[in-house]
C-alpha cells in the first residue's frame, strides 16, 4: 500500500514539474586534455540519446571524424531510484494507456530520460 501510494505520488509530481520543462537535446562539447572532447545527449529512448550526442559530436569535429573512446548511456526516468528500467517502462505504457482510455494522456516519458555520454578526438579525413 505505501509502495503504491509513492508510485502515485510520484507519476503526479513529474506529471505537474514536466509541464513547463524544456530541455536541448545535446550539450556543448567539453574540451579535456590530449585533445579529447565529451558530449552528452538527451532522449525519450537510448537511441535518440545516442544519435544527439554522436550529432553533436559530428557538430564538434566539423570537417573531421568524430572518433569514440567512451560510450555511455544511463536512464534517469522518473522510476530511476524506485524500480528497474524495464519496471518504470511498464508502468510508463500502462499509465498512458489507461490515461488514454479514460481522456487524460498524461506525458511520462520526458526527453532527458536517457543520457548518453561520448569521449571522442577528432581525426582528419583521409582522401
Amino acid at each position: 500500500m505505501n509502495q503504491t501510494i509513492r508510485i502515485i505520488s510520484f507519476i503526479g509530481l513529474a506529471a505537474f514539474f514536466s509541464a513547463c520543462s524544456s530541455n536541448p537535446s545535446s550539450t556543448l562539447a567539453l574540451q579535456k586534455e590530449n585533445h579529447e572532447f565529451e558530449v552528452t545527449g538527451l532522449g525519450k529512448t537510448a537511441v535518440i540519446a545516442k544519435n544527439n550526442a554522436i550529432m553533436a559530436a559530428n557538430k564538434t569535429c566539423s570537417r573531421q571524424i568524430p572518433i569514440i573512446r567512451n560510450e555511455s548511456t544511463s536512464y534517469n526516468g522518473i522510476f530511476k531510484n524506485m524500480t528497474d528500467e524495464q519496471t518504470g517502462q511498464s508502468i510508463t505504457a500502462a499509465t498512458e494507456v489507461l490515461g488514454g482510455i479514460l481522456g487524460y494522456s498524461p506525458k511520462l516519458q520526458r526527453d532527458d530520460d536517457y543520457q548518453t555520454t561520448l569521449t571522442f578526438f577528432c581525426q582528419p579525413k583521409s582522401t
